[in-house]
């Protein structure tokens, strides 16, 4: 597809055009309108407990200010020595894939640089993302404040395959979160 294809046409070499191209494109996403809701799961590299409760909460508000940073905005952030839980509202100047590597990646080399760790802190580059209507929002929400509750009763393996079967997606059990072996 050629570079004008793109542009509907113009001739963005031409000066002047790209700036106009670039405010035409602005002014369409101010007239975007959307509810999107995603529930996001991520778990620490091997599912080692590292996240502790002394520095959580600082690592919660750091990841709340990634999210925000790209426009998006966090219901709740809520997880586990093991795996974090954040509830927000996306908008559509991103994919969720790249959201998850900017909070996975800066917050990993914050992590690091704190010292909060012995070693290298990592995520696993997988993640989980489920969407939700308005109307569910209150039950996830409790979801996800009951973390410490819920995981009396159940392991990570287990609630990510029931949130994996609640939303009927296919998986491989060689692929689900496992720790990996050396």
């Amino acid at each position: 597809m050629s570079r004008q294809g793109l542009y509907i046409g113009r001739n963005i070499d031409h000066p002047g055009h790209l700036s106009s191209v670039r405010n035409e494109i602005l002014n369409i996403m101010a007239n975007t309108y959307t509810q999107i809701h995603i529930h996001a799961v991520f778990a620490v590299q091997n599912h080692i407990c590292l996240i502790h409760d002394s520095w959580k909460n600082e690592l919660f508000r750091y990841i709340t200010g990634i999210i925000t940073k790209n426009n998006h905005k966090l219901i709740i952030i809520n997880g586990m020595p093991d795996h974090v839980h954040a509830l927000f509202g996306m908008r559509p100047n991103q994919s969720l894939s790249e959201l998850l590597q900017d909070i996975k990646g800066s917050s990993s080399k914050w992590i690091n640089s704190k010292g909060f760790v012995k070693g290298k802190f990592s995520w696993q580059e997988e993640f989980g993302g489920f969407s939700y209507g308005k109307s569910q929002l209150i039950s996830v929400i409790k979801y996800i404040e009951r973390q410490e509750e819920h995981h009396r009763k159940y392991s990570f393996i287990d609630e990510y395959r029931k949130l994996l079967k609640l939303f009927d997606i296919e998986y491989n059990e060689n692929f689900i979160f496992k720790p990996v072996h050396y």
